[in-house]
C-alpha cells in the first residue's frame, strides 16, 4: 500500500455548517462576494421596499469586504464567514487560512517545530498536539486584548490551527478563528451592546470551530 502522504496535498476540504460560507482570497473573490450578498437576499418578496432592502444590502456588502480586507492582511488562502444573521445580528466570528513557507533550501522537521510551539512561554498551557487527518497538529486557544498586538476593538478569543502539510515539509497551514471573548467590559458601550449575548457564547463557537476542523482533509491528487 503507497504511504499516502507520499505524495504532498493540492488542497484542503472544510466541512461548513449551512449558515456558513468560503470566500477565495487568491481568485475570484469579488465574486464570491456577490454571490453571497445575491443569496442573503434571493429569498426576499419582489415587492420588498427597495428602500428598506437597500441599506441592509450594502451593510451586508461592506462587512464582507472588511472581513477580507483583514484577512488579506494575514496573506489568507480562504476566509469563512457565518453569513446568516442571528436575531437579526450578524454573528462575530471568523475563519482564516492562511499558508506558511518555509525556504526550499531549509530543511524543516514539522516534529521539532511542534515541539518549538508548544514549550513557547506564550503558549504555555494552552497548545496541546492534535491529529489533523493523519498528521500532528499544534491547537493553540487564548484570550486576546482589546488594543493588544493582534487585537481589535473588543478582546476576541481565539483558536490557532499550526498545520504541517504532509509530503512537503516546508509548507505549513495556519488555521485561525476568531470570536468575541466572554466578559469583556467593553460590550458595555452601546455600539457593541447587540453583541453581549454571542460573547456570552464563546465557549460553544470554539466546540463549532473544533468540530469543523474534524472533517478537514487534505484533497491529494
Amino acid at each position: 500500500m503507497t504511504d499516502r502522504t507520499a505524495t504532498a496535498p493540492r488542497g484542503y476540504q472544510l466541512i461548513l455548517p449551512p449558515e456558513w460560507a468560503r470566500i477565495p482570497m487568491r481568485t475570484g473573490t469579488e465574486e464570491a462576494i456577490r454571490a453571497l450578498v445575491d443569496d442573503a437576499f434571493a429569498t426576499l418578496p419582489a415587492d420588498a421596499p427597495r428602500d428598506k432592502v437597500g441599506p441592509y444590502r450594502r451593510e451586508l456588502e461592506r462587512r464582507l469586504k472588511d472581513a477580507v480586507q483583514e484577512a488579506r492582511k494575514a496573506e489568507a488562502l480562504d476566509l469563512y464567514l457565518p453569513v446568516e444573521r442571528m436575531h437579526g445580528i450578524a454573528v462575530p466570528a471568523s475563519i482564516v487560512v492562511s499558508e506558511m513557507k518555509f525556504p526550499d533550501e531549509v530543511a524543516v522537521d514539522p516534529s521539532a517545530v511542534s515541539r518549538r510551539l508548544l514549550e513557547s512561554p506564550g503558549r504555555a498551557g494552552e497548545a496541546t498536539v492534535v491529529d489533523v487527518d493523519g498528521v500532528s497538529a499544534v491547537r493553540t486557544e487564548r484570550t486576546v486584548a482589546a488594543g493588544g498586538p493582534g487585537g481589535g476593538e473588543l478582546a476576541s478569543r481565539r483558536v490557532d490551527y499550526v498545520v504541517p502539510v504532509p509530503g512537503d515539509p516546508g509548507r505549513w497551514l495556519g488555521v485561525v478563528f476568531s470570536t468575541l471573548a466572554e466578559g469583556v467590559e467593553e460590550i458595555e458601550y452601546a455600539e457593541y451592546a447587540e453583541y453581549a449575548e454571542y460573547a456570552e457564547y464563546a465557549d460553544l463557537f470554539v466546540e463549532l470551530f473544533d468540530a469543523m476542523m474534524c472533517t478537514f482533509r487534505w484533497s491529494r491528487p
